[in-house]
């Protein structure tokens, strides 16, 4: 019971902090909290359920903590490979592989410590799990909150659209990550004008970066206009060269012609929920909504973004992880 008193909790906590502002990674904390401890009173309710129930209950279990880090190394490896085939050997490009490949390492420190009965092997893998279960959690947090917040309605009283920038190819083109932002934009554009009143404008927000021949914001609103878009409804934005500089640059735009007014903002999927977080921060008062991502690269943009927010609050993150280090050299000390 008492799992499921702690779980209603943070549920509660959960759902307060989305109803003052949803925009907060503190929300998808508590519901990772909320969910795991539920999860811990139904494992211990397993006592009063039938033996063939408890029974298959945990060798399901089993199997997931045996078999779902393997297969899940392996899909980040293999993923990795495809990204740098596709993409390059960046090093963003790179970071499912390296995922993949430290789970593998890990395991196979385990799998030492384990045959060698080394007790020092066994308190650093132990260090080692400890430190992933902590990173994995947020993770997880991130994700799953990531996915209800793109699911979440858009408010009514939007008066721009503002689409964020994500670099030209050959210095003036459009790539399709950027036309999927567009296309996601007048989709929205086009959803608030239906709804009655004065038709929001769009903003295209992004600065000429130094391989580009124009401003991003001028060849994303030819993009659109050139598909039938209005052009006296769009507003470039031409200044900013990072997604902080789209929104601050963006912000003094609306407040020059609509000052008070809300917006929504659209970039990708994958970055929807940390561009939610620095829109709060740079007190934009607007949503983020997210256009598609080939699924081959959702997995290292995705990481790409969760390390962002990770090393944002890296005093407490990095300094959880300092604790656990400390802990397992403690107890290697102890030996």
């Amino acid at each position: 019971m008492l799992a499921f008193a702690v779980a209603a909790v943070f549920l509660l906590l959960f759902g307060v902090g989305v109803l003052r502002d949803r925009r907060r990674f503190s929300n998808a904390v508590h519901l990772g909290l909320a969910v795991t401890f539920l999860g811990l009173g139904l494992l211990a309710g397993l006592d009063g359920a039938p033996p063939g129930v408890a029974t298959t209950v945990m060798v399901l279990l089993l199997l997931v903590l045996g078999l779902g880090p393997v297969v899940l190394a392996g899909l980040l490896c293999a993923n990795g490979v495809k990204m740098v085939r596709k993409e390059g050997r960046r090093p963003a490009n790179l970071l499912s592989l390296l995922a993949g490949l430290l789970i593998f390492g890990l395991l196979a420190l385990m799998a030492t410590a384990l045959v060698t009965r080394s007790k020092t092997l066994g308190i650093a893998a132990g260090t080692g799990v400890a430190v992933l279960a902590y990173v994995s959690f947020l993770f997880l947090c991130f994700i799953g909150y990531a996915y209800l917040y793109g699911r979440m309605g858009v408010r009514r009283d939007a008066a721009f659209v503002v689409v964020l920038g994500s670099g030209l190819v050959g210095g003036r083109r459009v790539p399709p990550l950027l036309a999927s932002r567009l296309e996601r934009g007048r989709r929205m554009y086009e959803i608030l004008a239906a709804r009655g009143g004065p038709a929001p404008l769009l903003i295209t927000s992004g600065g000429r970066g130094p391989d580009e021949e124009v401003p991003e914001s001028h060849a994303m609103a030819d993009y659109l206009v050139e598909r039938g878009f209005p052009a006296d409804r769009i507003v470039r934005e031409d200044r900013s060269r990072t997604t902080e500089e789209n929104l601050l640059f963006s912000k003094e735009l609306m407040e020059e012609r609509s000052p008070g007014a809300g917006c929504v903002i659209v970039t990708n999927n994958f970055h929807a929920f940390r561009a939610a977080l620095m829109a709060r921060r740079a007190g934009v008062d607007g949503q983020v909504v997210g256009s598609p991502t080939a699924a081959y690269f959702w997995p290292s943009a995705t990481m790409r973004e969760f390390a962002a927010v990770f090393l944002h609050y890296r005093k407490v993150n990095l300094g959880i992880c300092l604790i656990l280090v400390l802990l397992g050299v403690a107890a290697a000390l102890a030996g």
